[in-house]
């Protein structure tokens, strides 16, 4: 079934496309990850859960990405949590569960630290996939080589080839540096919330150390780690998928209780 067109917000310039299934709350928020869209198999899956179970549910791409507008080169994680943030503030009602899948997880636990500061306690429980928070720190600065960190100074970006798309992983200075100012794992991290973690462990991309690290900085009364033996990182294949509605599904029932 074709999904429905999205509706359009302007966030600094850039047309953010958002698709919003009225429900009941607590409601689900996707995402997405770094260069994925709100039309993914993760994505299509909780909102087609979302609408059986007559909940809530918004989704939206960041500038770049999918079906918004602007460059994806011009994206930083600043700017994407500040679309996030305004579609979350616009669209969404009640309590809220995000659901952060790679990227997506840390622009998730920004938002809970940013909403969180501005009053806003409506962040209900986080369900995060392969989390990859501080990715731009933690796995690309310590792995770049020379010629990488020489395209960085001379041409401000470099690319690497991708093995989930035709086009190449561009990878901006501004990006990097940005990422240096939304860190969260600096030390133990308050969400005031549940928090679910789904990490496989035949991940190539983030490392389940990853995962375990962000764990042991969360509170240890909230946190659930699911470690999955032969999860990839898009962690797609229909038993991830059952897993994933399972989570959200625990989170939600946890939330309205």
């Amino acid at each position: 079934m074709a999904a429905s067109a999205p509706v359009f917000i302007d966030v600094d310039g850039s047309d953010i496309a958002v698709r919003q299934a009225l429900g009941a709350a607590p409601g689900v928020v996707w995402l997405g990850g770094y260069k994925s869209d709100m039309l993914g198999t993760k994505a299509e899956t909780l909102a087609a859960w979302a609408a059986r179970d007559g909940r809530a549910c918004l989704r939206h791409d960041y500038s770049g990405h999918g079906e918004s507008g602007g460059a994806f080169a011009d994206g930083t994680i600043s700017r994407w949590l500040a679309e996030s943030l305004a579609v979350f503030r616009r669209f969404s009602q009640g309590k809220q569960i995000l659901v952060g899948s790679s990227m997506g997880a840390w622009i998730a636990l920004r938002m809970a630290q940013e909403l969180r500061k501005a009053g806003d306690t409506r962040v209900a429980g986080l369900v995060l996939l392969a989390p990859a928070p501080d990715f731009t720190i933690e796995l690309i600065e310590p792995m770049l080589t020379d010629a990488q960190r020489r395209d960085l100074e001379e041409k401000g970006f470099f690319a690497e080839p991708s093995d989930y798309s035709d086009e190449p992983y561009i990878y901006t200075r501004a990006l990097i540096e940005d990422g240096r100012a939304n860190r969260v794992m600096t030390g133990p991290i308050d969400t005031h919330c549940p928090v679910h973690i789904l990490q496989g462990l035949a991940d190539p991309d983030v490392p389940s150390g990853h995962a375990l690290k962000l764990a042991a900085m969360l509170p240890a009364d909230d946190v659930t780690l699911s470690l999955i033996p032969d999860g990839d990182h898009r962690l797609s294949r229909p038993e991830d998928l059952d897993m994933l509605k399972r989570a959200v599904g625990d989170m939600v029932k946890r939330a309205a209780g």
